[in-house]
C-alpha cells in the first residue's frame, strides 16, 4: 500500500481498545478510535480507514448495523471489516456475513492471529485498489480507442 494504512478500532470497552492498540503498535499504520456505532460511522467518513476492527455489541448502533451501512454505501464499501467479537453463535456469524463483514476474530484476541489477519486484509485491500485502478485505466484506453 503506497500510503500509510489507516485502521479504525471501534469498541465501547476501553480495555479492549487499549489491548488492540497495543497489539498493533508495531505496525506502520495510523490508528483511530470510535466508541459507539454512530461514532464509528462519523469516523469512517472523516478518517477514511482502510480497515475497520469492529466490535459487534456497541451502544447506539450494533456492529452488524454499522457494517451493513458501510458495505451498502459505494463510498465506503471497499473498507475491509474485521468483526472482533465475543459472540460465537452460528446465528451471529451468519448475521455478520449478511451484513457484509470480511472476516471474524474471536475474543479474547490472540496477538499473532490479529496481526496476521490485519496484514492479510491490508494486502487484500491493496490488491483490490490496484485492480480497480487498472480497470479504470483499461476503460479509459477503450474510450480513447473508440474516439479515434
Amino acid at each position: 500500500m503506497s500510503e500509510t494504512p489507516r485502521i479504525l478500532i471501534a469498541d465501547d470497552n476501553e480495555p479492549n481498545v487499549e489491548l488492540l492498540e497495543a497489539y498493533l503498535t508495531g505496525l506502520d499504520a495510523e490508528i483511530a478510535i470510535a466508541v459507539d456505532g454512530q461514532d464509528t460511522l462519523d469516523k469512517v467518513k472523516a478518517f477514511k480507514p482502510h480497515l475497520l476492527l469492529l466490535d459487534i455489541m456497541m451502544p447506539k448502533l450494533s456492529g452488524f448495523e454499522v457494517c451493513q451501512r458501510i458495505k451498502s454505501d459505494p463510498k465506503t464499501s471497499g473498507i475491509m471489516v474485521l468483526m472482533v467479537t465475543a459472540l460465537s453463535e452460528l446465528g451471529d456469524i451468519e448475521r455478520g456475513v449478511a451484513a457484509g463483514t470480511d472476516d471474524f476474530l474471536s475474543k479474547p484476541v490472540n496477538k499473532v492471529e490479529l496481526l496476521k489477519r490485519v496484514e492479510n486484509m491490508l494486502k487484500l485491500r491493496t490488491i483490490s485498489d490496484e485492480v480497480e485502478r487498472l480497470r479504470r485505466y483499461i476503460e479509459e484506453m477503450e474510450r480513447r480507442d473508440e474516439g479515434s
